[in-house]
């Protein structure tokens, strides 16, 4: 069974944890929600909207070798606290090399500041000049270039999550998932 990370950080998008998890989920992939260690909310995270998530684990507790992928939310307070964050920025740097790694929206900032950023990317329109990367796609909902795969923001995390699906589930899955869903627009 393919197995995917999901870190969140205080301020993530909640729409866009919580589709890619139940997208993928539908696939059959086992999503694992992590949490930044954090003495004051512990598992429970909160996002930009005020929806707290329980995560599974806590990030230091992660083994690159029990992932297929690592996936990482939009929202700007989640994405800067991923992208200082030391453990995260290592995970990001051994995922890559090893694996696949994901980011939306605001999150490709996080992958630009591990050095895993792709040159074929696409983010949020209104993080681009904060990314400050060359290789930007505005016209595609969903990029994948190699072992990275990027999307645009809330209204793409569905099309993402099936993007991922097909990658380490295959195209018949993705296709059910997107059928069940009566999704036309991915």
């Amino acid at each position: 069974m393919a197995s995917v990370l999901l870190p969140l950080a205080p301020g993530f998008e909640e729409l866009e944890a919580v589709a890619l998890t139940d997208v993928m989920r539908r696939g059959g992939i086992n999503v694992r929600l992590a949490y930044i260690e954090d003495e004051l909310h512990g598992d429970l995270v909160t996002g930009a909207n005020g929806i707290t998530i329980k995560a599974d684990t806590s990030i230091n507790n992660v083994i690159v070798d029990d992932f297929d992928m690592m996936v990482l939310p939009g929202g700007w307070g989640g994405t800067y606290a991923l992208a200082e964050n030391a453990r995260v920025q290592e995970l990001l740097r051994e995922f890559k090399a090893k694996k696949m790694v994901g980011a939306m929206c605001a999150a490709p900032y996080a992958l630009k500041k591990a050095g895993v950023l792709s040159d074929r990317y696409t983010a949020y329109p209104g993080a681009v000049e904060e990314i400050d990367a060359p290789g930007y796609v505005s016209d595609e909902k969903v990029v994948e270039d190699g072992n990275v795969i990027t999307s645009q923001g809330p209204g793409t995390a569905v099309c993402f999550g099936l993007a991922i699906v097909r990658r380490l589930v295959g195209e018949e899955t993705m296709q059910q998932i997107k059928e069940g869903m009566l999704l036309s627009y991915c």
